[in-house]
């Protein structure tokens, strides 16, 4: 909600002048959706092309601080607006993150070259990994036993005033189950649609989207290998059932005694024309 309402806020044209449209922390453990909502809003608001992701782990040294504000540089020839997000802050040297006062409180950024880059068009999204194992060992505390922890962690490892500049810092729970279903489910339909497109015509069982949540889903990583069990054990169940002279195209259910997934008979409404 209240990401959301900041996000009104700003498409309606009442954030300030002078700063970025909106600015967010995103904290919590790996896998739990921070980088997928990035994704997600400015998707929705300005297209996928309008996001430009920095990882960095890759501005850990001191000398990489004009590779980052050219990098930036690039990202506002190309778009007017967008969202800058930058991935895991908590591992830029901290000389790197003097730059992000510049543009929270200005919306500006003086590159290496001199120039003066205008950034009140863009959101700017940080997300920290910070205090994640702590997270876990909190995993039967309320959430905002957990907020307050991960919170004061955050205030404890970055600058005074960059904290206060960032106007919305958002923790994110540890994924529930009827979560991981659900993400489980969206990545099966994706990979159904992949190989429908490869003309192999497949419905799944019930039981096929808690295999894929027992298989994709990690304690530490969350539904990060989400996407990837789901593409490996559909391919594997398509290119077995190819290999002893079938058609790829059927029911895929669970094979309990092996661990995996399997196709079995094609239903009517499956049959090839």
């Amino acid at each position: 909600m209240r990401l959301s309402m900041a996000l009104q806020r700003a498409e309606l044209g009442l954030s300030k002048q002078g700063r970025p449209r909106g600015s967010f922390l995103f904290l919590g453990p790996t896998g739990v959706g921070k980088t997928e909502t990035t994704v997600a809003f400015t998707g929705y608001l300005m297209g996928p092309d309008s996001l430009f992701r920095f990882d960095m782990s890759e501005y850990q040294l001191q000398e990489n601080l004009g590779g980052l504000t050219d990098a930036i540089a690039t990202a506002c020839r190309t778009a007017s607006r967008g969202t800058l997000l930058f991935d895991e802050i908590e591992k830029a040297h901290p000389r790197i993150l003097d730059v992000f006062l510049q543009i929270l409180d200005a919306a500006r950024l003086t590159t290496t070259a001199g120039a003066t880059l205008e950034l009140s068009g863009f959101y700017v999204v940080f997300t920290s990994n910070l205090a994640s194992s702590e997270v876990l060992d909190l995993e039967y505390s309320t959430f905002a036993t957990m907020e307050r922890h991960v919170l004061a962690r955050a205030q404890q490892h970055m600058r005074p005033e960059m904290y206060a500049r960032i106007s919305e810092k958002l923790v994110f729970a540890k994924l529930g189950y009827e979560v991981q279903l659900q993400i489980a489910a969206d990545f099966l339909a994706l990979e159904i649609a992949f190989l429908e497109s490869r003309g192999h015509h497949l419905e799944a069982a019930a039981d096929v989207l808690t295999f894929l949540v027992r298989k994709g889903f990690h304690s530490k990583l969350g539904a990060r290998p989400m996407r990837d069990a789901t593409e490996r054990h559909l391919g594997e169940a398509v290119v077995r059932d190819l290999l002893a002279s079938g058609s790829g195209c059927g029911l895929l259910a669970v094979e309990h005694g092996e661990g995996r997934l399997k196709v079995e008979r094609v239903p009517d409404s499956l049959q090839a024309p």
